[in-house]
């Protein structure tokens, strides 16, 4: 038997053992989404979580959402009347803010590789660039000098330093992330002397963070080198994103961030910041740690099959819809999300069985080996942690299956 990760806190069930997301249960929502598989998320777990951030963080503090965390746009209009701004990584996401009516919130853009096309269309909205190296830069200054427009440049830094125990590192590396940091003041004077409108800076150090210490550290470590970018560059940022990195336990053994101490520290941090930063705004931009808690994949169990002396339970959902359950988004060794059978959530498991997809590759496995209570075709299997990095980071079109619906309650 291998173990499997904690079930997020929120979820319960009724009388009759039946979980409940957002108060109906997964056969109702199914019933009303016109089938399965489901992608199924909770703005009351979305929106608990804006408001454990408000709480434990220092007061003016801006939160940012990652749009790519799950740009579903019912979501991206919830999250619209809670948050501070949005960031992006493509004029596709970009696209996808416009087409959920959500206007009136400052935007910005990160990620190498921006195409001219994406830099004029982010210029034309009025949307900050991020630049990831000098090269960026000046494409940007060349393609608003040619639109007549002044454009909104923030210089996203490579830090020096990375954040022990992330799940994926942003500095202390090589990387196509950001410019070096000791090249940052001159970039910051070009982009000034040129007239742009200078936004400040962007510093994101690692992801997928547990350990509040390790995020502590890494965010003091983030307002000393703004500090010494702006002396260098005799100009202070208006604005720091100090990136956002919160994560949430998907594994077995994993503990939930203790926000409320990374907060407390930060308020130290921030109240104690170097004088160049007295008029500098701050924001975090969190995506995984406000919605990943708050989704549930929902997959019906088409056949069981005894093989080998194992029991397999064969789905109509997989990996083309839930890539990183299947252990295909970043992980070096397979772990277990979090799993349980929806009609008997809660139930003392009494078997040992594994979780497959209907694709036909052997990496399509949901939860391997794990102990549940009985379950038949027809059943609901129910995958949490779904609500960042789901259906968007999948490969949907993978062997013609058909597409997973969604939706918000």
């Amino acid at each position: 038997m291998k173990a499997m990760g904690p079930i997020p806190a929120q979820f319960s069930a009724d009388e009759d053992a039946r979980l409940k997301i957002g108060g109906w249960s997964a056969d109702e929502l199914i019933e009303q989404a016109g089938g399965t598989p489901l992608f199924v998320y909770d703005n009351i777990i979305a929106g608990g979580q804006v408001a454990r951030f408000r709480a434990a963080m220092p007061d003016g503090l801006a939160l940012h959402y990652a749009v790519k965390a799950n740009p579903y746009g019912p979501l991206l209009r919830f999250l619209a009347r809670h948050v501070d701004g949005f960031d992006i990584a493509s004029a596709g996401e970009l696209r996808m803010l416009e087409e959920a009516e959500v206007a009136g919130l400052p935007v910005s853009f990160a990620g190498p590789g921006k195409r001219d096309g994406e830099i004029e269309l982010a210029i034309a909205a009025n949307v900050t660039l991020n630049v990831e190296s000098e090269g960026e830069a000046e494409r940007a200054l060349t393609i608003a000098g040619r639109a007549g427009r002044q454009p909104r440049i923030a210089v996203r830094v490579n830090p020096p330093f990375g954040i022990k125990g992330s799940g994926m590192k942003m500095g202390g590396l090589a990387s196509p992330f950001g410019v070096d940091a000791d090249r940052a003041p001159a970039l910051v004077r070009r982009v000034i002397d040129d007239g742009a409108e200078w936004r400040g800076l962007h510093i994101f150090a690692g992801s997928q963070v547990l350990a509040a210490d390790a995020l502590i550290e890494a965010q003091r470590a983030t307002v000393a080198l703004a500090a010494e970018i702006a002396d260098a560059a005799g100009a202070a940022p208006p604005e720091l994103n100090l990136g956002g990195g919160f994560g949430i336990p998907y594994f077995p053994g994993e503990q939930p961030l203790d926000v409320e101490a990374v907060g407390a520290a930060l308020a130290e941090t921030l109240g104690g910041a170097p004088d160049v930063l007295a008029e500098t705004r701050f924001a975090i931009e969190l995506g995984r740690w406000l919605v990943g808690e708050a989704g549930v994949y929902l997959a019906r169990i088409i056949d069981r099959k005894e093989s080998g002396g194992r029991t397999f339970l064969v789905t109509d959902g997989g990996l083309h819809h839930m890539l990183a359950a299947s252990g295909n988004f970043g992980q070096l060794l397979r772990r277990n999300y979090p799993v349980a059978i929806a009609g008997r959530f809660g139930c003392e498991p009494d078997e040992q069985v594994t979780v497959t997809g209907c694709l036909c590759t052997p990496l399509d496995l949901l939860a391997d080996d794990v102990s549940l209570p009985h379950a038949e075709p027809g059943d609901i299997m129910a995958i949490f942690c779904a609500g960042a990095y789901g259906l968007t980071a999948s490969p949907q079109a993978f062997l013609g299956q058909p597409p997973a619906r969604e939706v918000l309650v």
